[in-house]
């Protein structure tokens, strides 16, 4: 019904070609040739034939997407390890400070401002579709503005960073080691308003060599900063080592952006109010979508530091997620995939191409979840090492990364259906499935598990398991009820689409749909 709508009205040619066709086959049915070997296309279906081909094309779409993703975000996540192995040669007192400090910035800083940029990516990916530059251009100073606003009351939150803990019945040894290492991280909260601005900008385009490229020189900088710089100063070395590697990355991907694109297409500074709201509208789900999300998992450090013998729970718990950091880099990279394929399609008119995406992504994601828990469990013993020489501490980061391996099958199908998500410019669909799985699920769970039934860690990581699969169900059911072509429609407004566009999109579908 989608493709019937979506293709133009046959010529009487076409009708006269189809109809020659049609009877051609039918002869063939008739009287069919013995098979021959060189033609293994004839033993199956055409419906198969014709879904491997938009499969494979959608997957070398997505190559040229994802791998690139992919590699950026592994030498960004590379980053936090890096970070957390630094603070871990400071003594393990160091290091449950900065790990404490550092999932404090996350919590109520970091995962505000990714979650306020996600909303850039349907505007962007649509508008980008639509070859609608103006409203790219203005999308990103819009975005740019409200993250450095909101950076203010988040400075002060950070300021207040110990009398918040101790209320939550935190150490106070490690408090005061956390208050000084995010105090030195406050300059990161303006890097980043630009960074993560310009990072959706550019993805939502599929443009990702450029970020890649500065990642990797963000990433080379990084270990000799942390050699200095923690020498130098100790813990608060390690803590700017971070914004400045943040910020050289920044600068890079501005003068791309200035050297490249200059004045094409303008708009950079004509906002409209409508376009306020409409950017606003989705930066409120995004936001919360992202935060609860993120914030279960730090949620789930501080449980562990009300847990007996809590210096070594943190640090064993903070180990475990600097390896799950790595795997999330390629869920995110999937999940943003995801997001830039289906808004592009949706944005060029293209419904049936975008429905493909999105099936594609989610088949991507399931395969993928099942190597990178693979991989989690096959590398729990090595990476332990690299952080602590305790044997206790080695042997619990086992166990716990086994229970991990498990949770990484649900979160990457579970991300790239968040992507799917934010792609149609429906983010509240991600917000309402994290509301319910790991909140009222997941959370308590894990409670009830970890501190009434004593199973310390594991029950934490149990409860997590069992929000997370609820919420990937729930957003799995809001995909497949999406109708695609009132999406597209939807898309069309949103990015004013013109007319010669809208007739390329249709032409493209026709030929690989047709």
């Amino acid at each position: 019904m989608e493709h019937h709508l979506s293709c133009n009205m046959p010529s009487k040619v076409e009708e006269e070609e189809e109809e020659a066709e049609e009877a051609y086959t039918q002869r063939e049915i008739a009287s069919p040739p013995p098979p021959s070997l060189s033609s293994s296309s004839s033993f199956f279906p055409k419906w198969l034939m014709d879904m491997k081909h938009i499969i494979f094309s959608e997957l070398k779409e997505q190559r040229g997407i994802a791998i690139p993703l992919v590699a950026m975000n592994l030498t960004w996540f590379l980053k936090t390890a890096i970070t957390t192995a630094y603070l871990g040669r400071l003594g393990e007192l160091h290091m449950a400070g900065g790990t404490l400090g550092f999932t404090f910035a996350n919590v109520t800083g970091f995962s505000v401002l990714a979650g306020l940029s996600y909303a850039m990516e349907p505007i962007c990916g649509q508008a980008y579709g639509a070859r609608n530059y103006k409203l790219l251009h203005k999308t990103l100073l819009m975005t740019i503005l409200v993250l450095l606003i909101v950076c203010i009351p988040i400075s002060f939150l950070w300021l207040s960073l110990d009398k918040i803990l101790i209320l939550f019945g935190q150490q106070e040894d490690i408090t005061k080691l956390a208050k000084k290492y995010i105090i030195y991280l406050l300059p990161d909260l303006v890097v980043t308003s630009f960074l993560y601005p310009l990072k959706a900008y550019l993805s939502s385009q599929g443009i990702t060599l450029p970020t890649l490229f500065s990642s990797a020189v963000g990433l080379a900088i990084h270990i000799p900063l942390n050699i200095l710089l923690s020498k130098a100063m100790g813990m608060t070395g390690v803590a700017m080592a971070v914004w400045l590697t943040d910020l050289v990355v920044t600068i890079l991907l501005a003068l791309y952006l200035f050297i490249k694109e200059g004045n094409k297409g303008g708009g950079w500074l004509e906002q409209s109010v409508s376009e306020w709201v409409r950017l606003l509208k989705l930066s409120a789900p995004c936001c919360l979508t992202t935060c609860l999300e993120w914030w279960c998992y730090e949620i789930l450090v501080l449980l562990a530091g009300r847990l007996p013998n809590a210096q070594r729970a943190v640090v064993v718990l903070a180990v475990m997620l600097n390896f799950d950091y790595l795997i999330f880099s390629v869920m995110l990279s999937l999940a943003t995939c995801a997001s830039t394929r289906v808004s592009n399609e949706l944005g060029a008119g293209r419904a049936m191409l975008a429905r493909s995406s999105a099936y594609v992504s989610l088949g991507v994601a399931v395969i993928s979840g099942f190597f990178g828990g693979s991989v989690m469990f096959a590398a729990r013993g090595e990476w332990s090492s690299l952080f602590s020489h305790d044997k206790l501490v080695t042997n619990l980061v086992k166990r716990i990364m086994m229970l991990m391996a498990i949770v990484e099958l649900v979160n990457f199908p579970l991300a790239v259906c968040g992507g799917i998500a934010r792609g149609t410019a429906r983010p509240w669909m991600g917000m309402y499935a994290s509301l319910g799985g790991f909140y009222l699920v997941a959370l308590p769970l894990s409670v009830t598990f970890s501190f009434r039934l004593g199973m310390g860690l594991s029950g934490l990581l149990f409860g997590l398991l069992v929000g997370a699969f609820i919420s990937f169900i729930l957003l799995l059911v809001f995909v497949l009820l999406i109708d695609w072509v009132a999406e597209a429609d939807k898309a069309h407004k949103l990015a004013s689409i013109v007319t010669e566009v809208q007739h390329e999109g249709t032409q493209r579908e026709d030929e690989i749909l047709c």
